[in-house]
């Protein structure tokens, strides 16, 4: 097929393709990332009509026209993948330098010192970077977790290191391999690499995009909306999964069932807002003082629980001690100079053999009812022959 032709050919891939990721991200403007990949094929769309209308421009608007709009699909494309992962854009004043200076080094190499050879070579170089870049922020500790990257990744990689050994193609000594007669497959193969690229790198945007979409939803159906912590549902799931484990293992689990002391009246005095702004405060001081390891869940409107696999008794009332001090030492600042001393009453159950998922939470209730009754803002367990032990009183 002839060069012109796959020019054509990709031209109107570019736009099919930027109209298909322009469309999706307008209705799905939350995924991270697809706003920049949009404007990838788009910047990627002019191109390609600059390169048609080559032959109706001036050679220094020929040279600045393609080099920026390469820099500019490479860089959104790393923008894309940065901030899919959520990751800061590369800092705006280093990005415009190094498109300036790719420019004016090209210019050199077109006007001053014609070497169309050196000028493919910076360009190709300079691109070729940015998508191996940007093929690293998606594949570094996430391929196993989130395998809809592999394609996107593996696209980017493979095209980024042809246009980094691109150049070699053109290179006056790889006559023995490519002579002058070979240059025009040679183009027609560049461009036909740059389509299948294309293709690839579009279908890896949609299947992020629908990666991102299906992630939501689980987070949706697994997460409290309020607090972002599990809801009971989830943490239940869990806490049968911890069990399975330790049954298997011999080792124990602990469960803290936590209850925010007089909420009722936080949601008499301060409304359902301030009352929600205290379950958010309570989430954040306990989460602060848990493992990465260790689970927390929303069992109830006020009520907390949470898991800590492979912890025995002195572990777990260690942790709960933790969590109910930090609590009450750090206040809630509400508007207007109001602050109130939230407390939490705390009940621990461990685990033991043949336990269910009933089982163990019925004692860490009993305990937790136990500690409101004894005074709240404490901590209690149930001991071997199930009666209930004060373990720690508030100070």
């Amino acid at each position: 097929m002839h060069s012109h032709t796959l020019l054509i050919t990709a031209t109107i891939l570019m736009f099919i393709v930027t109209t298909v990721l322009a469309s999706t991200w307008h209705f799905n403007r939350h995924i991270p990332g697809l706003g920049n990949w949009a404007l990838t094929y788009l910047s990627g769309f002019a191109l390609c009509v600059v390169l048609l209308s080559n032959q109706y421009l001036p050679t220094a608007s020929q040279v600045v026209a393609t080099q920026l709009l390469s820099f500019l699909v490479a860089y959104l494309n790393v923008a894309g993948a940065r901030a899919y992962v959520g990751r800061r854009p590369l800092g705006t004043a280093h990005v415009i330098t190094a498109a300036l200076v790719l420019v004016a080094f090209c210019l050199h190499f077109t006007l001053t010192h014609p070497h169309p050879g050196i000028r493919f070579a910076a360009t190709s170089f300079a691109t070729g970077i940015l998508f191996l870049l940007g093929a690293r922020t998606l594949a570094v500790g996430a391929l196993r977790t989130y395998p809809a990257r592999y394609l996107f990744a593996l696209a980017s990689t493979l095209h980024g290191s042809f246009l980094l050994v691109r150049p070699l193609l053109f290179a006056p000594g790889s006559r023995g391999l490519f002579d002058a007669n070979h240059a025009l497959a040679i183009s027609e193969f560049v461009v036909l690499e740059s389509i299948v690229a294309l293709i690839l790198l579009a279908f890896g945007a949609l299947m992020l995009a629908n990666e991102h979409s299906t992630s939501e939803l689980r987070r949706l159906a697994e997460r409290d909306s309020l607090t972002g912590v599990f809801n009971r549902r989830c943490f239940i799931d869990l806490l049968g999964k911890a069990l399975s484990r330790g049954q298997r293992s011999g080792l124990p689990s602990a469960v803290l069932l936590l209850d925010l002391d007089h909420f009722k009246s936080i949601n008499d005095t301060l409304g359902h807002k301030g009352g929600d702004e205290a379950l958010r405060h309570f989430v954040h001081t306990a989460l602060a003082s848990l493992r990465n390891e260790d689970v927390i869940g929303r069992v109830g409107g006020e009520e907390f629980a949470i898991l800590l696999s492979g912890a025995g008794r002195a572990e777990a009332l260690a942790t709960a001690e933790r969590v109910r001090a930090a609590v009450a030492a750090r206040r809630l600042q509400m508007e207007k100079d109001v602050s109130i001393q939230l407390t939490v009453s705390v009940g621990v159950a461990i685990s033991r053999r043949n336990d269910t998922i009933e089982s163990v939470l019925d004692r860490a209730d009993q305990a937790m009812y136990a500690a409101k009754h004894n005074g709240r803002n404490r901590v209690e367990t149930l001991e071997a022959d199930e009666t209930l032990q004060l373990v720690t009183r508030a100070a």
